[in-house]
């Protein structure tokens, strides 16, 4: 797997991934008292099938669950990419809090 950069830049509300030297694709993310909500995800065509869109999606998750939040999902890609990585689920607005024992 390709080393991906990825930064939080809370001064733009997202997440940037940095390939090659490249800006390779950004999560819009809002934050409210109680949740991150994740917007959009964008790669450039130039960098997909790299695992950016991933690496983005993991990365801002982490985020979430680091800040103690829940996330409210509204961008495609993260919904589909959690539905594949389902120790993410739990993070989900609404969703059962994830038990110590799984």
């Amino acid at each position: 797997m390709a080393d991906i950069q990825i930064t939080d830049h809370p001064d733009k509300l997202r997440f940037e991934a940095v390939l090659d030297g490249e800006l390779a694709g950004w999560v819009d993310y809002q934050l409210t008292d109680e949740l991150v909500v994740l917007t959009h995800t964008e790669v450039d065509p130039a960098f997909e099938g790299h695992g950016v869109g991933s690496a983005l999606a993991r990365a801002s998750l982490d985020s979430t669950r680091a800040r103690g939040s829940q996330a409210l999902v509204v961008c495609p890609f993260i919904t589909s990419w959690i539905s594949l990585h389902r120790e993410y689920a739990d993070l989900q607005y609404g969703a059962k809090p994830r038990s110590t024992t799984d």
